[in-house]
């Protein structure tokens, strides 16, 4: 009967730690691109649900008004960065979806002169045959000159899901514009490190 108990602290344990929560401050920040820039809010209390307000600044009507949008998941970094090469502030949110910041992700909003802003979200490299091998999340997002490096662990077959033996994958994407006019992240190029 000890042992049994024994070994049901110990599961249970191991499982606490593979689901342990993160904890995640609340964004409050103004990020700024010359004279443009954003004024970032989130409180990041769930995971299920929160409430981002983004108040532009700098652009003119009817781009200047404050957003107000629900997203699963938790802020995590706000950064500005100019994605499309105009010019003007684009703003980068990188979230993860999950407490334990394990799977994250990339939201931006993507100037189109200073009258109106564009959403742009980061595919989920799990459905992309070409980068998603050995993958199982663990994001780490920066900006690099106008591009967006993501990188995480890959993990071989048989490892555990703490410990993956393959290396680094990092990809770099830019963002361009589709036919329809919208805004999407396009895989520049991706290596992998041992």
């Amino acid at each position: 009967m000890k042992t049994r108990f024994i070994f049901l602290l110990a599961a249970f344990s191991i499982f606490a730690r593979a689901e342990a929560q993160i904890a995640f401050e609340k964004i409050d920040t103004t990020v700024k691109f010359g004279k443009y820039g954003f004024k970032v809010n989130c409180r990041n209390k769930e995971v299920k649900s929160n409430q981002l307000s983004i108040r532009p600044l700098g652009y003119e009507s009817p781009a200047n008004e404050t957003m107000n949008i629900p997203i699963r998941g938790r802020v995590s970094n706000v950064q500005v960065d100019d994605l499309n090469n105009d010019g003007l502030a684009d703003l980068i949110l990188m979230i993860y979806t999950d407490s334990a910041a394990i799977h994250g992700t990339v939201y931006a909003f993507i100037s189109d002169g200073d009258k109106s802003l564009l959403p742009c979200a980061l595919a989920d490299p799990a459905l992309d045959g070409k980068i998603n091998g050995g993958y199982k999340g663990h994001d780490r997002f920066n900006m690099l000159q106008g591009t967006l490096l993501q990188r995480f662990p890959i993990f071989k077959p048989g490892d555990a899901d703490d410990k993956p033996t393959g290396g680094t994958r990092t990809i770099q994407y830019d963002v361009v514009r589709g036919e329809s006019g919208a805004y999407r992240f396009n895989i520049l190029r991706f290596y992998d490190t041992h």
